[in-house]
């Protein structure tokens, strides 16, 4: 960074300034209880700001997550509220916040892997981050959305609590869902408090929040919905389950409300509901992205994860922004014995640590990208190898709103 636009953590007592100008900068007033309940989750000592002499001019912000991918829990820097002034753009202050935040990263060796939900597609890749999961939001059309006959709900219930009531069983049912489910991340108190904040002019005109939990018959909680209804539309904003039986009577309540007939709802790209229709086009779906990812250390994060597949190849790894990561890894995996090293050997495939970020939690194909002309294949086989080893079974999902925080 110039002399002109130092770098520097927020002290406690910036909070405040640096918040407005992050909200400024959206084209958004920040109204004082969402200041007061995303002051609690950031963390002033990960939340970097640049001056402009004493005026606050950008900035962005780390919450320290774990994060569920394929075979592993690992700890990842959830990248958020990243905000140059208008008047400050285009002066490089944004890639040195990058550049600062990737090397403190990679020199405390912090979490091997950021992510973030991306404002704008055009902006992040530059930066080594790769679209790793996909969105798929629903527009039902409750009329036509009958479920299959052979659809099976069980025995269990479903009761409508206040926040209060349903908050420690909806935590319980999101802890144990989140183990098995890639791109879901841990939720401490700060975070379930941002989930649910519930306050009347974020709802666009809808209702509060209406929490559906569902019981099975020996009495264990196994899954939710919150939602909201407005001008006959329920827009589903979370639903978890931990059994096939909740999951599908969850759907049945939401699909039969009365006085509704449209359903919005934003789930994973693999999302079970269509299977359950009559008529699955009455689910209308539109694909967006969702979770980038950047690989802060190749190896570290390569290490990490697990593999579908017993691999053992060597990547050369470009990546012309963090140079740390560039040559060649050997990846070596078979069954949870898992490593990845730096070699000297003949490599099988050359990408660039965008691609090694994509490919990262199952959701984008290696063999995708190298249709695309990103991923290059040095050794006959490697490429089917690596993107076998790469799969998961479902695809990843990152369950996030629009409310603070995104991440």
């Amino acid at each position: 960074m110039t002399a002109s636009y130092p770098l520097r953590a927020i002290a406690a007592d910036e909070f405040e300034t640096w918040a407005r100008m992050v909200s400024t900068t959206y084209g958004q007033d920040w109204r004082e209880d969402a200041l007061s309940n995303a002051r609690w989750c950031i963390e002033p000592e990960r939340t970097t700001g640049v001056f402009d002499g004493a005026e606050l001019v950008g900035g962005m912000s780390i919450y320290g997550r774990v994060m569920t991918v394929p075979g592993a829990f690992v700890p990842v820097a959830g990248v958020t509220l990243v905000a140059v002034l208008p008047t400050h753009q285009r002066r490089g202050i944004l890639t040195a916040m990058m550049r600062r935040q990737f090397t403190e990263l990679h020199e405390s060796s912090g979490e091997p892997v950021a992510a973030l939900n991306a404002a704008e597609a055009t902006i992040y890749g530059r930066f080594g981050y790769g679209i790793a999961s996909h969105l798929a939001v629903v527009d039902g059309d409750a009329r036509f959305m009958a479920l299959r006959g052979d659809v099976e709900f069980g025995d269990g219930t479903i009761r409508l609590h206040d926040a209060e009531a349903a908050r420690p069983l909806l935590e319980k049912v999101y802890d144990t869902a989140r183990r098995d489910a890639v791109g879901f991340v841990d939720r401490a108190d700060r975070y379930w408090d941002a989930r649910l904040y519930d306050a009347e002019h974020t709802r666009d005109g809808a209702t509060a929040l209406r929490f559906a939990v569902h019981t099975d018959a020996a009495g264990a909680v196994t899954g939710y919905a919150f939602y909201r209804s407005r001008q006959r539309r329920v827009q589903v904003v979370e639903l978890v389950a931990t059994t096939r039986p909740a999951y599908a009577a969850l759907w049945r309540f939401l699909i039969e409300l009365d006085a509704h007939d449209h359903l919005d709802y934003t789930g994973a790209t693999d999302e079970v509901l269509p299977h359950l229709l009559v008529n699955p086009r009455a689910a209308d779906t539109t694909l967006v992205d969702n979770l980038w990812v950047r690989l802060v250390d190749v190896d570290r994060a390569l290490a990490a994860r697990r593999y579908a597949t017993d691999v053992e190849l060597v990547f050369e790894v470009d990546d012309a922004f963090c140079g740390w990561n560039a040559g060649r890894f050997r990846l070596s995996a078979a069954d949870d014995a898992v490593s990845c090293e730096r070699t000297a050997a003949r490599a099988d495939l050359r990408l660039s640590a965008t691609e090694l970020g994509a490919a990262y939690l199952g959701g984008t194909s290696l063999a995708v990208l190298a249709e695309a002309g990103r991923v290059e294949e040095l050794t006959p086989g490697a490429l089917r190898v690596a993107a076998r080893a790469f799969h998961t079974d479902r695809a990843p999902f990152h369950p996030s709103g629009p409310a603070f925080p995104a991440f």
